[in-house]
């Protein structure tokens, strides 16, 4: 029990690190740096999105024979259309940009900026909340460790989400205090959603299959819809392909040595 805890929280850390960014540096992150992030945390997403949520689901159904895919398609599915709908309901404000998406609303600029990126963090936190559940369950075949790594590669890639969070809070007159507890906060959604979906999963053994591709599938909404174009627009998109590869690599060779 104590173990999955501290799973459940290693993530929030890594958001935390990345928000104290603001103490160490003076300036805006650069461009390339940002790119570099960005594409190293669609990699990350991507990976574990892959090999600890989909694979781990479609094996699980292993004795439906080519049917064991099933599951995973509607989880999937199910999971970019949850996300398509939060987006699309919810106020938020992507940074860099001045104009707000989802339904309208008088909520500040800091408000639209913290929506947005709970929106992005929510699939992470689920990720890991079933995850966690799959390796404390007797009929799945991930392990304690390959939980953790998870978990270990969602904080990682929690760091420069931190900084690309704290850095423009500070650029914009906020104080360096402000600006990283704005930043660790943001990383707060990850945990409650990881015990959220935890608690659910022990009561929902048989729909684990679908839990995990659902998963799956609001990670990659956000890879998709927000990650990606913000890396690839504008120049030095180069930068965030290389990050990709690191980050995709990292994540993939992390879950299969740890599992």
């Amino acid at each position: 029990m104590v173990t999955i805890t501290i799973g459940l929280l290693i993530p929030l850390l890594g958001t935390m690190m990345g928000s104290a960014f603001v103490f160490f540096m003076k300036k805006d992150m650069s461009v390339r740096l940002q790119k570099s992030l960005l594409g190293f945390a669609s990699g990350v997403m991507v990976a574990a999105s892959v090999w600890s949520l989909l694979i781990p689901a479609m094996e699980m159904e292993a004795d439906s024979g080519k049917w064991a895919v099933m599951p995973a398609a509607i989880g999937f599915l199910l999971g970019i259309g949850f996300l398509l709908i939060i987006d699309e309901l919810t106020p938020h404000l992507h940074i860099g940009t001045d104009k707000p998406e989802g339904v309208r609303s008088h909520l500040s600029r800091t408000a639209m900026l913290a929506l947005a990126v709970t929106i992005h963090n929510l699939p992470e936190g689920m990720a890991v909340g079933v995850v966690f559940a799959g390796a404390d369950s007797n009929i799945t075949n991930i392990s304690l460790a390959s939980a953790v790594a998870v978990s270990i590669g969602i904080a990682i890639q929690n760091v420069p989400e931190g900084a690309i969070i704290s850095m423009p809070m500070r650029a914009a007159g906020n104080s360096r205090w402000r600006s990283f507890l704005i930043g660790s906060l943001s990383g707060a959604v990850e945990p409650i959603g990881a015990i959220a979906v935890l608690m659910l999963a022990s009561m929902l053994m048989p729909a684990l299959p679908y839990l995990l591709s659902f998963a799956a599938g609001a990670m990659f909404y956000v890879v998709v819809e927000e990650l990606i174009p913000e890396a690839s627009s504008g120049q030095h998109s180069n930068l965030s392909t290389i990050g990709f590869a690191v980050g995709f690599v990292m994540m993939m060779v992390l879950d299969v040595v740890m599992g």
